[in-house]
């Protein structure tokens, strides 16, 4: 009499018999701090970018408006007005300061606008303890060749 053949292998020939369990819970132990870690490291970075991208935004806008105009002192108003219209946000870029150099001011010239302010430092130090928090951009405006520039 011939026994017929098993077709299915104990558990314990097939490495189920249960230890793995307790490798997977130390593996998941050990790298769920270190994925927080790496997601605040990138949710700080990026406050970090987005505030030098309105600053920088702000500036570039401030520099259009400045351009636009035809005396130096409405392109130093108009500069510092929508430089602080665009700055509101003190989470992004607290005690904003617009500064217009108007040196150039002719038709063909140019209007630099540097804008600057502190970014929250908040929770910053634990990436970099150097970080000062401080940021400063300069943007510049053609003034269109055609333009009259000049008391009116």
């Amino acid at each position: 009499m011939t026994r017929a053949p098993c077709l299915v292998r104990p558990c314990a020939e097939r490495g189920l018999h249960g230890d793995g369990g307790s490798s997977d819970a130390l593996g998941l132990a050990l790298l769920t701090p270190a994925l927080i870690g790496l997601a605040v490291v990138i949710v700080l970075l990026g406050r970090g970018v987005d505030s030098r991208a309105t600053v920088q935004s702000a500036a570039e806008s401030a520099a259009q408006a400045a351009a636009q105009q035809r005396s130096v002192a409405e392109a130093i108003r108009a500069a510092e007005a929508v430089g602080a219209a665009m700055l509101v946000d003190a989470s992004t870029c607290s005690a904003p300061t617009v500064a217009v150099d108007t040196s150039q001011f002719r038709p063909g010239g140019r209007v630099a606008v540097t804008v600057s302010c502190t970014v929250s430092e908040r929770g910053l130090e634990l990436i970099d303890p150097r970080f000062d928090g401080a940021t400063s951009v300069t943007a510049f405006a053609t003034i269109d060749p055609l333009r009259r520039v000049g008391d009116p």
